[in-house]
């Protein structure tokens, strides 16, 4: 009998692989640069596309870092510092309808503030 043609036997891996979060940053920008699919940058790294896309969420979420690619069009959220605007304690609002004034806490709700002057209002 003559030999036809060969067999090709593949291996699978012994155990999962895990990426460190650098590389899942890195690999995340790839598929941030117009044009590069999800699926093609999985492909090039052996990996899912479903987890890459699941890498791209944390991303999003800002649970994961991503170096900065040239012509990528996402940018990662980057915390800062949120101003609060501090009200003076002796801050009131005044509401005067001829003989009555209502004072208000600076606090005070916009909507409240808008009732109270309706009512104001019909009373006059």
């Amino acid at each position: 009998m003559e030999a036809v043609g060969f067999v090709e036997l593949l291996a699978a891996p012994a155990a999962k692989r895990r990426w460190s979060d650098e590389a899942k940053g890195r690999m995340v920008a790839e598929t941030l640069v117009p044009g590069v699919t999800v699926n093609e940058v999985a492909r090039r790294h052996g990996l899912k596309a479903n987890h890459l896309s699941s890498w791209r969420t944390l991303a999003r979420k800002g649970k994961l870092v991503v170096p900065e690619v040239v012509g990528a069009e996402f940018a990662a959220p980057v915390a800062s510092p949120m101003v609060v605007p501090t009200v003076p304690t002796m801050a009131l609002i005044e509401l005067i309808m001829g003989p009555v004034t209502v004072r208000l806490d600076a606090a005070t709700p916009a909507a409240r503030i808008t009732e109270l002057a309706m009512a104001l209002r019909a009373l006059s």
